[in-house]
């Protein structure tokens, strides 16, 4: 099974919803964008007609889409525009380097480093669960 390829988007074609509500993508006149007939979102095409991505009023949450033929394919960001770089990089520093650190510094207080690190550890999780949950 050979893959699909990724087709350009024509504006004097109309296309289903990437939203899976089973509406319509209407071309709105005089722009780069289309609507939804059904959802009411509004989508632009970016990346010299290849690209569908969904105007949305929160940005972790701005998704994309690429016209296959017949069905939408999404496109996935890439790491370096996520969050997940930044909170590995800080899990990495909290647990490798500043845990042992603390730990050999100070023999009395073992307990309350290692809560205050777990804790500090758990921090860059919630963040990234706070920003990709729906």
């Amino acid at each position: 099974m050979q893959p699909k390829k990724v087709e350009k988007i024509d504006f004097n074609q109309e296309y289903p919803c990437p939203c899976r509500r089973r509406g319509q993508l209407i071309p709105i006149v005089l722009t780069e964008a289309f609507g939804c007939d059904r959802c009411q979102q509004i989508f632009v095409v970016e990346d010299n007609g290849h690209v569908l991505e969904q105007l949305s009023t929160t940005y972790p949450y701005k998704r994309a889409w690429r016209w296959m033929g017949n069905t939408w394919q999404v496109v996935r960001p890439r790491l370096g525009e996520s969050y997940l770089p930044v909170a590995l990089g800080v899990l990495f520093v909290l647990v490798i380097i500043w845990l042992p650190l603390a730990l050999k510094a100070s023999s009395s207080n073992t307990i309350v480093w290692a809560i205050l690190a777990v804790m500090l550890a758990i921090l860059p999780a919630l963040m990234v669960w706070l920003t990709y949950r729906r």
